[in-house]
């Protein structure tokens, strides 16, 4: 799947597959980006990527540069992201330590970050590191830092759970990643801007839908979302 596949109205029905999501996650970042890709659905924005666009792919365990996923058969063990899948690297790559990678993220040098979420609210605060359920997860890691420290953080994620439950919610019940942090969400059925980037009182504005109307994601979620066009 590709930006030009997008173009072409390759997006047309409800739910999205997961490559299309990171189609489109990819389409909205711009040439000469240095982007960081959070574990699990976000690090296959980096197989979307457009040749030639200058974007460069960081991973917080210490590479810049990092390429789309190697066929398994070329798979180096050594050569993984921050959620120890095997990656690739680009021409220009650079290897350095955690703590050089932290200083990246936490000094403001990260143009966008693209991460997951258990739940986001709708003035953009971000939980995506604990279920709160016995055997989670049991510290925030780095999502922390780029949270706050990236210019621009999105979220790529399905709106519902396994179970049905709504991820964009008006208040978020489980443990917080970030407050205020999160301005874009992509997932399988709209893209939707959240987050105190909005107008005053905007609380979400919905951006495109995928097979749904305006007021069928309003009751699939509960929730009074404005359109593109307020």
């Amino acid at each position: 799947m590709s930006a030009e596949m997008i173009e072409a109205g390759a997006l047309g029905s409800a739910p999205l597959s997961r490559a299309q999501m990171a189609a489109r996650v990819a389409a909205d970042i711009p040439p000469g980006s240095y982007v960081n890709l959070g574990i699990g659905l976000p690090t296959l924005v980096g197989d979307h990527l457009p040749e030639n666009s200058g974007i460069t792919l960081h991973t917080e365990n210490g590479l810049l540069g990092m390429g789309p996923a190697p066929d398994p058969e070329l798979a180096d063990p050594e050569l993984i992201n921050a959620g120890k899948a095997p990656v690739t690297e680009l021409r220009g790559a650079a290897y350095f330590h955690q703590a050089d990678s932290f200083a990246m993220m936490r000094g403001g040098h990260i143009d966008i970050c693209v991460l997951g979420a258990f739940q986001v609210s709708t003035s953009g605060d971000l939980a995506n590191w604990s279920t709160g359920k016995a055997g989670a997860v049991p510290a925030v890691g780095g999502a922390m830092d780029l949270a706050v420290g990236a210019k621009r953080s999105v979220v790529m994620m399905t709106l519902l759970t396994k179970d049905g439950r709504p991820k964009l919610v008006s208040e978020c019940t489980l443990p917080l990643t970030g407050v205020g942090c999160v301005s874009r969400i992509y997932s399988d059925v709209a893209v939707i801007d959240v987050g105190p980037g909005l107008p005053a009182g905007d609380g979400a504005r919905v951006v495109e839908t995928y097979g749904l109307t305006h007021g069928e994601l309003e009751e699939l979620l509960g929730l009074r979302l404005r359109s593109a066009a307020d």
